[in-house]
C-alpha cells in the first residue's frame, strides 16, 4: 500500500504498451488484483468486457493495493470486437489450443514479440477469461496469436491475477537491465587476489607454527584444500580483515600459552591491526 489517497502515481508510459483486456470477469475483487499485477509490471491500459457485477465496484479498488489510477481509467465495452476494435494485434491466453493453426507463445516469447510490436507504433492486446472457464472458441478466433504458460503438467490452474502477473513479470523483464547475478557487498568490495593471497600465506604461517601443518608429505595437498575454500567464493575485503583479526587472536592466544610465535612475513601489517 502506499498510504497516499488515490492510490501510486501511476501514469501509461509513453506510446503503445499492451491492453490487457479482461473478457466477462466474474468477481470484481479479482479485477482489483489483475490491476495490482499490472502495476507491478509497467502495464497501464485496462479494458474489461461484460462485468458479471457490473462496474465500477468499490471491493476492486480495495484488492488494487494502490493501483487506482489504472482501474480509474479502465474502460468497459459490451462485446470483445468492441474492446479490440481499435487495436492492430491481439493475443489471447489458452492452455491448451486445438484444433488450430496458429502462433503459439510462451509469455516469456509473447513479451518480446509485444515489445517489438509496440516499438513499432502498434497497439497490441492480450485477452484474459473468465476466472472459471477461459476463453471461449470464440473470443480466441479474435486472436492472431495464443500465449500458453508451460507449468506443471499435474496442476496447472492460475486465478485471473496470476495469469496477468506472469505477463506483466515478463513484458518489464524483457528490458529490465537488473543484472540476473550479483553479490551485494554494501560498503565493502571484493578482495583483490593479491589481498587474498597476503591472507593466506599469513594463516599458512601460523599453521606451520602451531604444528597443524607439520605433516609433510599431507602438508601441500592441506594447504591447497585451504586455498581452494578461500577461492571458491567472491571474498570480501571487509571478510578478509575479519578473519586477519581472528587469526591474530588465535596466536595471541597460543604465544601467551608459550607456544612459538609465526614468521614475521607472514603478517600483513596493513591489514593486521
Amino acid at each position: 500500500m502506499t498510504g497516499r489517497e488515490g492510490g501510486a502515481a501511476l501514469t501509461p508510459p509513453p506510446g503503445e504498451s499492451p491492453i490487457v483486456v479482461l473478457v466477462r470477469p466474474q468477481m470484481a475483487q479479482n479485477i482489483g488484483t489483475v490491476a495490482r499485477a499490472m502495476a507491478n509490471g509497467g502495464l497501464f491500459h485496462l479494458r474489461i468486457v461484460a462485468p458479471r457485477d457490473g462496474w465500477p465496484q468499490e471491493v476492486a479498488y480495495r484488492a488494487a493495493s494502490g493501483a487506482d489510477r489504472i482501474l480509474d481509467a479502465a474502460t468497459i465495452h459490451e462485446t470483445v470486437d468492441d474492446a479490440l476494435a481499435d487495436c492492430q494485434r491481439v493475443f489471447a491466453t489458452c492452455p491448451r489450443p486445438r484444433h488450430v493453426i496458429i502462433p503459439v507463445r510462451t509469455a516469456r516469447a509473447a513479451a518480446e514479440d509485444l515489445r517489438e510490436i509496440n516499438a513499432r507504433g502498434l497497439r497490441a492486446a492480450i485477452l484474459f477469461g473468465p476466472e472459471r472457464a477461459g476463453l471461449e472458441n470464440e473470443d480466441m478466433a479474435r486472436a492472431d496469436t495464443l500465449v500458453r504458460y508451460p507449468l506443471n503438467p499435474a496442476h496447472m490452474s492460475l486465478n485471473l491475477a496470476q495469469a496477468v502477473m506472469i505477463l506483466s513479470y515478463e513484458w518489464w523483464m524483457a528490458e529490465e537491465p537488473t543484472p540476473p547475478r550479483a553479490l551485494m557487498t554494501n560498503e565493502t568490495r571484493v578482495a583483490t587476489k593479491g589481498e587474498l593471497e597476503g591472507f593466506l600465506n599469513r594463516l599458512t604461517g601460523e599453521l606451520d607454527a602451531c604444528g597443524f601443518l607439520d605433516n609433510l608429505p599431507k602438508r601441500p595437498g592441506m594447504v591447497r584444500n585451504l586455498r581452494h575454500l578461500f577461492q571458491r567464493g567472491e571474498v570480501t575485503e571487509q571478510e578478509l580483515r575479519t578473519l586477519h583479526g581472528v587469526v591474530t587472536e588465535l596466536s595471541r592466544g597460543r604465544v601467551a600459552r608459550g607456544g612459538p610465535a609465526a614468521p614475521a612475513t607472514a603478517v600483513d601489517p596493513q591489514i593486521d591491526g
